[in-house]
């Protein structure tokens, strides 16, 4: 009898035990990843009727004291207009982006940096880390914008877009430089 009640004693002590540790883990914070040192971002351009026309999403990587058009970003070369994966753009509504007519769907936003203009592309393959699998067979848009200087420094790289009469320009801007997209509505 006292085996059996030595027994039961220990059995509870265990049980006490392991439901109080399983108390104590629930109580520790649950473990995030760091904060991406390019973090992710995305802007939104509404119509008057407070409607999204489009969407952009992409990661901004900071210039911490390095030069960036030229070194860091080659001139002359596909760039994925960001960091890490590809930005992407949706368009919920047919554009005009300068005068190209572009319809409603998603697209990749690539980019080929110059030091007096850019060429701006809308491709069709989507979901791409970087510029690795850009094709130009899949270009939907290319189009060249004048580079801007920016009257302060731009430290992180930073998308806009910028309500006009007829539509928006999107600026994208890091470091001394920007440019300005037009996308304009469909009447």
């Amino acid at each position: 009898m006292k085996k059996i009640f030595l027994l039961v004693v220990i059995a509870i002590f265990t049980l006490q035990s392991s439901s109080a540790n399983a108390q104590e883990k629930t109580k520790e914070a649950p473990s995030f990843n760091k904060m991406d040192v390019s973090p992710m971002d995305l802007v939104v351009y509404k119509n008057e009727a407070d409607e999204v026309v489009a969407r952009v999403i992409y990661s901004r990587p900071l210039k911490r004291d390095r030069e960036i058009f030229g070194k860091l970003v080659p001139y002359n070369e596909v760039w994925r207009t960001g960091a890490n994966e590809a930005t992407e753009l949706t368009l919920y509504k047919d554009m005009k982006v300068a005068d190209a007519v572009v319809e409603a769907g998603t697209y990749t936003l690539y980019t080929i940096p110059g030091e007096k203009e850019w060429t701006v592309i809308l491709n069709n393959r989507t979901n791409t880390w970087g510029a690795y699998e850009y094709s130009d067979q899949e270009d939907r848009v290319r189009i060249k914008v004048p580079v801007r200087n920016a009257p302060s420094t731009i430290e992180s790289f930073s998308m806009a877009f910028v309500t006009k009469t007829d539509g928006a320009d999107l600026l994208m801007g890091w470091d001394n430089k920007y440019v300005e997209v037009p996308f304009k509505a469909i009447q």
